[in-house]
């Protein structure tokens, strides 16, 4: 089996665009405010949308599973306050969840949580609570910057995290560190913030102690880790010079990587740098980098291509594509052992 676990519905049919439009037209007229119930979209809208587009490039690459969370650009913490990204939030992964009921066998939802600027961190915790348990989500994308390019928030080792980061560990639930659109113009957001924020991430976990609180926490840093493979060298040695243990002692029983890198050099470098263990199989389809590389003739985000021409043995190689995904993310374990997979 080969798992995706990190899928957006960045195809969701235009009623759900033009409620969050309404929305934010409210913050400053409320008789503008849309339906609290959310948009229409029916089963027919959500079928076209996932099998024309998702569906058939899991079908054309061979992908069973993709975990399936709301767009990340589209969470937009930084916009309202937080009743509006509760709002929001309720609504994007109310359809995610549908459409794993719609497809049972090829989706598995995941989750954004309600964060906004200067908000504690602990109001998430319904939203964790609801979509794991009500939803079945097996994830949840965490956003360590909710201010969308500005970073007011404190790091993610910062005490006000913890009751979050308590849920994750109770409900043993993985969260993807995983940032939205940047609204500061000096960092464009797929191909600045996103990056800048995986090593960021990174490099805010390997000068705390977070993992000594929470051993069992398990976080995933999307993009191929940023720039921390590829400088794993400068993160080493700065680990050292500020007394730290070194990142593998330290961090990589709980940190792990997936291959939403775009072409072979890079996954080839990832693989080699990292323990196999700690890379999980990733595309990101149709999101960030959509098109054909004409060097190629196959589109950037296939990842599947660059994994299988790394040179892995036939073991690790099952690890990264199924194996890992299964450990790192229990609830999703279980339910394909549920189905018989």
């Amino acid at each position: 089996m080969i798992i995706d676990i990190h899928g957006h519905y960045t195809t969701a049919p235009a009623p759900l665009g033009q409620w969050r439009d309404a929305q934010v037209a409210a913050l400053g007229d409320p008789l503008r405010a849309p339906d609290p119930a959310g948009p229409v979209i029916g089963d027919d809208e959500i079928r076209e949308s996932i099998e024309t587009n998702q569906l058939r490039l899991m079908d054309e690459r061979g992908i069973d599973v993709t975990v399936f969370s709301p767009r990340a650009s589209f969470m937009a913490h930084h916009i309202g306050d937080f009743a509006t990204s509760a709002a929001w939030a309720r609504i994007c992964n109310d359809l995610c969840h549908r459409v794993s009921e719609l497809y049972p066998d090829r989706f598995v939802p995941g989750a954004m949580l309600p964060q906004s600027p200067g908000v504690d961190p602990a109001t998430v915790v319904p939203e964790i609570e609801r979509a794991v348990l009500e939803l079945g989500a097996v994830t949840v994308n965490l956003n360590p910057d909710p201010s969308g390019g500005h970073w007011t928030a404190p790091p993610l080792t910062d005490r006000s995290w913890y009751p979050v980061w308590e849920k994750l560990v109770e409900l043993d639930v993985p969260a993807m560190v995983h940032v939205s659109t940047s609204c500061n113009p000096a960092f464009h957001t797929t191909g600045a913030h996103y990056l800048n924020a995986d090593t960021t991430a990174f490099m805010q976990l390997l000068t705390g102690d977070l993992f000594a609180d929470f051993p069992g926490l398990r976080l995933v840093i999307p993009h191929g880790g940023g720039a921390v493979p590829y400088h794993w060298g400068r993160f080493r040695g700065l680990a050292q010079a500020l007394g730290r243990p070194e990142p593998e002692e330290s961090l990589l029983r709980n940190v792990f990587f997936d291959t939403c890198v775009y072409h072979q050099p890079g996954i080839d470098l990832l693989l080699q740098v990292m323990p196999v263990e700690n890379v999980l199989f990733a595309s990101e389809m149709v999101g960030a980098v959509r098109g054909v590389d004409p060097r190629t003739g196959h589109h950037f985000d296939d990842t599947r291509r660059y994994v299988e021409k790394a040179g892995l043995t036939p073991e690790d190689l099952a690890a990264v594509e199924e194996r890992n995904a299964r450990r790192v993310y229990p609830r999703l374990d279980a339910r394909l052992t549920a189905r018989g997979r």
